[in-house]
Order: C-alpha cells, then sequence, then structure tokens
C-alpha cells in the first residue's frame, strides 16, 4: 500500500519501522524540522528521519500544514492512506480528507480515555490498572475519531513512563501494521462517556508535594521518569527521585525516618516512601549508598514543603 508516514520521536520511529518492514511503500515521511540538542546545541534529526533516511525514503520538514505550498507537495503523492504517530502538527480538514481511506492515528491510550498530548504519563499518575493503544480514524476533533483496532495491558506496580512508553510503541507498531493490511475496517464510534483529556506535562509538575499519599508520590516518580524527573527540594536545593516504594511510616510530612545503605525512608500525608535512587542537580543518577556519601541525610532531617 502506497502511503505517507507522519511522526517525530521514538514511538512514531517504531511504527515507521515495522511498516516498511511490513513491505508497504513510504512514499513520504513527514516529520519535525530538526532541533537544537545536546552540549553543543547542534540541529538533530528526529528518530523518524532517522529510520526513513536509513530506507532512502523521502523527507518532508515543513513549519506547518496549513499552507498551500505544504498541502501541494502531499497530495501530489497520491497516497492511498496517511498513518500518523505523535506528529506534532495539526492536520487541517484537506490533508485529513487526501488519502483515499483517510488519516490513521497511533495514539497510546484506551479511547476514550486520556485523549491528547500526554496519555502515557496521565494514566500513571491516576492510578490507571490497564493501558493500551488505538488505531483511530482521524478527524478534526482531538482524537475523537472511531477506533479500528485496540489492544490494551496491565500496567505493573513497577512500570515507569519509559517502561510504558516501549511497550506501547511495540504495540502500536503490531497494530497499525494489522489494520493496513486489512483495510478497509469497520470503525467504532467513541462513546461520550469516560471522556478524559491527557494535557501536556508541564515541568512544574514535577515538584514532589509531600503532603500527599505515599501510593501517589510512587505514582508521581514513575510517571516522571524519564521525563523531566520527579524533583523534591531538600534545603532549598532540588533532588530528583527516580526509584521509590510505598512502605509503613508515619511522621512529620517530608521527614526523614530511616536511612540506611539501600534506602531513605520518608513521610507522607499518608504512610512513607523508601526512596532508592535519587539525583542532586548537576549529579548522575545514584542508589542511596552512593548519594549518601557524597550528601549526607539523617534521620530527623526533612525535605522543603511545597508553599
Amino acid at each position: 500500500m502506497k502511503l505517507i508516514f507522519a511522526g517525530t520521536p521514538e514511538f512514531a520511529a517504531q511504527a515507521l519501522q515495522g511498516i516498511v518492514d511490513a513491505g508497504h511503500e513510504v512514499a513520504l515521511v513527514l516529520t519535525q524540522p530538526d532541533r537544537p540538542a545536546g552540549r553543543g546545541m547542534a540541529l538533530q534529526p528526529s528518530a523518524v528521519k532517522k529510520v526513513a533516511l536509513t530506507h532512502g525514503i523521502e523527507v518532508f520538514q515543513p513549519l506547518t500544514l496549513k499552507d498551500a505550498e505544504a498541502q501541494a507537495r502531499i497530495a501530489a503523492v497520491g497516497a492511498e492512506i496517511m498513518v500518523v504517530a505523535a506528529y506534532g502538527l495539526i492536520l487541517p480538514q484537506v490533508v485529513l480528507d487526501m488519502p483515499r481511506f483517510g488519516c490513521l492515528n497511533i495514539h497510546g491510550s484506551l479511547l476514550p480515555r486520556w485523549r491528547g498530548a500526554a496519555p502515557i504519563q496521565r494514566a500513571l499518575l491516576a492510578g490507571d490498572a490497564e493501558t493500551g493503544v488505538c488505531i483511530m480514524q482521524m478527524e478534526a476533533g482531538l482524537d475523537t475519531g472511531p477506533v479500528l483496532l485496540r489492544g490494551a495491558f496491565p500496567i505493573a506496580a513497577t512500570d515507569t513512563t519509559a517502561t510504558l512508553h516501549d511497550r506501547l510503541a511495540e504495540l502500536g507498531a503490531r497494530l497499525v501494521v494489522e489494520a493496513l493490511g486489512k483495510l478497509p475496517l469497520p470503525a467504532e464510534p467513541q462513546p461520550a462517556e469516560g471522556v478524559t483529556y491527557a494535557h501536556k506535562i508541564e515541568k512544574a509538575e514535577a515538584l514532589i508535594d509531600w503532603s500527599k499519599s505515599a501510593a501517589e508520590l510512587d505514582r508521581h516518580i514513575r510517571a516522571f521518569n524519564p521525563f523531566p524527573g520527579a524533583q523534591a527540594l531538600f534545603r532549598g536545593q532540588t533532588v530528583k527521585l527516580w526509584q521509590a516504594s510505598p512502605v509503613a511510616g508515619r511522621g512529620e510530612t517530608g521527614a526523614i525516618l530511616a536511612v540506611d545503605k539501600n534506602s531513605i525512608i520518608i513521610a507522607c500525608g499518608e504512610g512513607a516512601l523508601a526512596v532508592t535512587e535519587l539525583q542532586k542537580a548537576g549529579g548522575k543518577r545514584l542508589p542511596v549508598q552512593q548519594f549518601l556519601a557524597g550528601h549526607p541525610l539523617a534521620v530527623g532531617d526533612r525535605f522543603d514543603i511545597p508553599a
């Protein structure tokens, strides 16, 4: 099948690779313009662009799809379908209508739950028992289109955004290849009940509020791993918490209840949190024993409470 693929990050790159491996003709790849990254802030291609170049696929990186020139470039391909995954640009209705089979989106949630930009993090923060991928027929609304295929799996107690991302990306690649091989597929409209929105993650949300329960803060730490990292304040200095688990304990909110070479126990609004991996600003992620060697913490010390 002759298609256009639109996507930018690693989640989308896996889908593109799966589509290529399945033997479909990817005539054009749309992806975000190269962005500065790294210490030297040199321009870096997106993960999708790297896959496209590896396979000799033409790449188009417009700033918008709203101008006539970009639309003409897409129309000239004569694609039967467009596959979209975490692209980052809005597709105008004229673009959605161009391919014979329209545009399919790979969305990392069980729609209509968690429409929007950050479904993985929001599912973890909310304590959802499961997540999955929907292959959706795109329309003008935000992730409102009917669903062609879906797959689900449970969220484990140790899952982070990083681990869920990898499992969802693999599932999304498999499902979109399956969908392309079965077109046209019946489309199931999304129910009106159960709609939630996965608003974009803001860095300010990463700050830990010790008045919350240990269970909530455990999910918080896992949801912000790997980006931007859950942040606690200790005597005005930022400390990122990377691994922790809820334990029994009671004390003044934010106070350190116990310290040993394996963990630091911190009192929460309900229960306590056993932190096992931390990072000081400008430092490396370290297990507790190595962290304490350079940053001593003692029972009775207290993490700052956000105003």
